[in-house]
């Protein structure tokens, strides 16, 4: 693979963390799409978090009607996501995000002012629909960047990879204090300053972002689908993912239950949730750097699924002493605290990975595919464990069923993997 000149040489010194070292140690591109996720998400998760509360209240929407609205915009992200993969491989990364920022301006900004459903509808696509142009794209130039990092004598690419992760989990928690202030005043001035926070990442992409980065070919040749169906270890990996994709959205679906039934509301679960953001905001890092130096990237996902399982097993084991009050959270505690150390292995490695699988020149469908395939497991998984919680079944059997998802993923891991991809 051919090395970009836009390198940084390594600072000498001793720098006090990781983290620093990592950052100094960046071209100025890698530099820019790592506080790209960060401002990403800023603007995001400043009017997400809110958005079911404003349907519903606002606007008055039917609760299946909400649960519609949302579950559209997932689509119109996720799903989309291999298009968007598919487009970046065509066109180049710069288009897509300058694209994919101007829609997502266009969304926020026609949020903001709608009050009909079927205007919320189309923005609220729309809003989807600009992550799933500029995501890949950001994404897959970030892994490509990685390896050329890797290949210069930097480090393991998944302290990149990790450090872009920790942005963009920092996004993720400043995002929702920005838009609560916000409220204050009224959902509409959360959605337009979610507007401005991707005008000024349109601003700084303008004029910051290469027309064209060094080594980044375009692909016009059709066939690049055919291919990647075909190839078998890439697909593991997606199944892989797609079972720790799943865990995490427990956070969002059976965990809320055991918090209410536990404390009897659900006040604890914004401390979980912020539990989660800041220890992968200041331990992403460390973690990252200790697994680089003892785990390969197979090795990595591996103990990384196993933490997850042993989060769901530690409810599960709790669950029949029903403990509520004080009692019962250190082990709702300790199933965020496992299944966000197990995130922190799992999905630098995981993104590591795929340029090791991908097919040459179409890096950005593979980013993409990882993640709707993922989505659409997520989805159906989801589904299913919805229906789990409506059996009635003894309270431990959801969470041990939840634990063994994780565990079987683990036999569906690539084997053998790239000399290249260590960690």
């Amino acid at each position: 693979m051919q090395v970009l000149k836009i390198y940084a040489p390594a600072h000498s010194g001793t720098p006090r963390s990781s983290r620093e070292r990592t950052w100094r140690r960046l071209s100025p591109l890698l530099r820019l799409l790592v506080l790209t996720q960060l401002v990403f998400n800023v603007g995001f998760f400043a009017v997400l978090p809110f958005l079911a509360g404003h349907l519903g209240t606002a606007l008055g929407m039917a609760g299946w009607m909400v649960g519609f609205v949302l579950g559209l915009r997932t689509f119109s992200q996720q799903g989309l996501f291999m298009v968007g993969g598919w487009l970046v491989d065509r066109h180049g990364v710069r288009p897509l995000v300058l694209t994919g920022c101007a829609a997502r301006i266009a969304g926020f900004v026609w949020l903001g002012y709608a009050e009909r459903t079927w205007a919320v509808i189309g923005a609220v696509l729309l809003i989807g629909f600009a992550a799933a142009l500029f995501s890949p794209a950001v994404e897959s130039e970030v892994a490509r960047q990685a390896v050329l990092w890797e290949e210069e004598g930097h480090g393991p690419r998944t302290r990149v990879l990790a450090l872009f992760s920790a942005a963009g989990q920092a996004g993720t928690f400043v995002g929702p204090l920005l838009g609560g202030l916000l409220l204050a005043v009224d959902f509409r001035a959360a959605c337009l300053a979610g507007a401005g926070v991707f005008v000024l990442v349109l601003a700084g992409h303008a004029w910051l972002m290469p027309q064209h980065i060094p080594g980044r070919a375009r692909i016009r040749e059709p066939g690049g689908l055919r291919v990647m169906v075909r190839n078998r270890r890439f697909l593991a990996l997606c199944c892989a993912y797609g079972s720790y994709l799943l865990a995490y959205n427990q956070l969002y679906l059976i965990l809320p239950d055991e918090v209410e039934r536990v404390a009897g509301s659900q006040v604890p679960l914004s401390w979980l949730f912020a539990l989660s953001s800041l220890l992968v905001v200041f331990t992403q890092l460390p973690v990252t750097r200790w697994a680089g130096n003892r785990l390969d990237l197979r090795r990595s996902m591996t103990v990384g699924l196993l933490l997850i399982a042993a989060g769901f097993a530690v409810v599960a084991a709790a669950r029949p002493a029903a403990w509520t009050g004080a009692a019962g959270l250190p082990p709702t505690a300790g199933f965020v605290i496992l299944l966000t150390l197990g995130q922190m292995l799992v999905v630098p490695a995981a993104r590591a990975w795929v340029p090791d699988l991908a097919e040459d020149g179409r890096l950005g469908l593979y980013t993409g595919a990882l993640s709707s395939v993922s989505g659409l497991i997520v989805l159906i998984g989801s589904s299913a464990t919805g229906s789990l919680l409506d059996l009635r079944l003894p309270a431990a059997v959801p969470w041990l069923i939840l634990a063994a998802v994780p565990v079987l993923a683990v036999a569906l891991l690539p084997r053998r993997p790239e000399p290249a991809g260590g960690a």
